[in-house]
């Protein structure tokens, strides 16, 4: 059996552990997959023969790319102060079932996820690694630039802000299921007042180019201006969970065609982004409320 043959066979053996991994630390199908390929590419420029643990090896280069993206993720929204990712090669010994890891990927709820969301990269990965996959905070270190004690504080921080909120994130969520819908039923039905009492006063709407096309309407900002143009539509409308979070996909003659995430400042709707494009509809992963 020659090397290439070997590393892809040992690479599908992994595949369901490694995507399980990515989908934990980020709470999307598309881009655990993009994560575990991007391991495969780096497999393919590495030296194998300095690998001791070809399965450890593969684990933490999954959780470094998934630390980056979730970096660059945050970065978007605000600077990150988290140090640079270190290079060393963490080795992990053993594994669990990937049959079960799959089921357990599956089992992420969508509170989780949305708690999950407001961890800090680094502490997301540390609590990820640690509290669902049982790694030692050893090898878990060198993965995101701390020293073990520091990687210890940040998935005990972590877990009390995933405790602290668990209780009541179930809550929280089918409240802000209720305003989706609230929404959507407002805008269907034409109800300006409606419209303006789930929303927050400074909202802002933010389609991409090519949603502003469906909806004739650019940027918008403030209450007013946003219920005046979501009145009378969204008659194709559907609530869902998208990326972790709330929103709600539009579908014209049984395709997609639309994606919109929805932000909350409070119990109000902060932030409304539309997003048409068709490259970019296939990066986001959504799952109907009734689903």
């Amino acid at each position: 059996m020659n090397e290439k043959k070997f590393l892809a066979d040992e690479f599908e053996a992994s595949r369901a552990h490694l995507k399980t991994v990515a989908y934990r630390m980020l709470g999307s199908r598309a881009e655990a997959e993009d994560a575990v390929q991007e391991a495969w590419l780096r497999l393919g420029r590495s030296e194998v023969s300095e690998i001791g643990n070809l399965g450890g090896w593969l684990t933490t280069v999954v959780a470094r790319i998934c630390l980056d993206m979730l970096r660059s993720r945050k970065s978007r929204r605000e600077e990150s102060l988290d140090p640079p990712v270190h290079e060393k090669i963490a080795d992990m010994a053993t594994f669990a079932d990937p049959e079960r890891e799959i089921v357990l990927a599956d089992s992420v709820g969508a509170a989780l996820l949305v708690v999950l969301e407001q961890l800090a990269p680094a502490e997301r990965v540390a609590f990820v690694l640690h509290d669902m996959f049982d790694l030692p905070f050893d090898e878990i270190a060198p993965i995101i630039g701390r020293t073990s004690d520091a990687t210890r504080q940040l998935a005990s921080r972590a877990r009390r802000r995933v405790q602290g909120k668990t209780d009541v994130s179930e809550t929280g969520i089918e409240h802000k299921k209720e305003v989706v819908r609230a929404f959507l039923a407002a805008s269907r039905n034409g109800n300006f007042q409606a419209l303006l009492a789930v929303l927050h006063p400074d909202v802002v709407f933010a389609p991409d180019a090519a949603a502003a096309r469906f909806g004739d309407a650019g940027e918008l900002r403030g209450a007013q201006a946003v219920a005046t143009t979501f009145k009378g539509r969204a008659r194709g409308a559907l609530p869902a969970f998208v990326d972790g979070g709330f929103g709600f996909i539009v579908r014209i003659d049984d395709q997609l065609r639309i994606i919109v995430k929805i932000g909350f400042d409070g119990e109000k709707i902060a932030k409304i982004e539309a997003i048409a494009d068709p490259g970019n509809l296939e990066q986001i992963e959504y799952r109907l409320f009734d689903q």
